[in-house]
């Protein structure tokens, strides 16, 4: 961190290298604090709020962990219908969060999951 500070004052930075059920993830990301604090956060609050909710962070989770197919993920307790599977997953996907490369597919885009553990490790602070 020190040698961050020296060598790129302001900056933002999160990394790191992640294995998952999809494979290897290796990603870096990084902004000025200034660019940060002076762009409008209302319009991060779609992707954020996306994972708000229980069953929704619950869903991502599962999907970082191999559970991929509609039908695995109906197996989770959380859910009463597949009605309400749809409608989560419709949230993640339109957030960002889930990306379905084929019909009733779902996956972590690589980019969003150093993001997501970060937020994860965020909450649990």
């Amino acid at each position: 961190v020190n040698e961050l500070g020296r060598r790129v004052p302001g900056a933002v930075m999160m990394a790191g290298a992640v294995d998952t059920a999809a494979g290897p993830v290796r990603w870096q990301y990084g902004l000025m604090a200034d660019a940060l604090l002076s762009q409008d956060w209302s319009d991060l609050a779609r992707p954020l709020e996306a994972l708000g909710h229980p069953a929704r962070i619950e869903l991502v989770r599962q999907v970082l962990r191999g559970a991929h197919t509609t039908a695995e993920l109906l197996q989770l307790e959380h859910l009463a219908s597949s009605g309400q599977l749809y409608h989560h997953l419709r949230q993640l996907v339109a957030a960002g969060w889930l990306v379905s490369p084929r019909r009733g597919y779902y996956e972590v885009p690589a980019a969003r999951v150093v993001p997501l553990l970060v937020l994860t490790m965020i909450a649990s602070s």
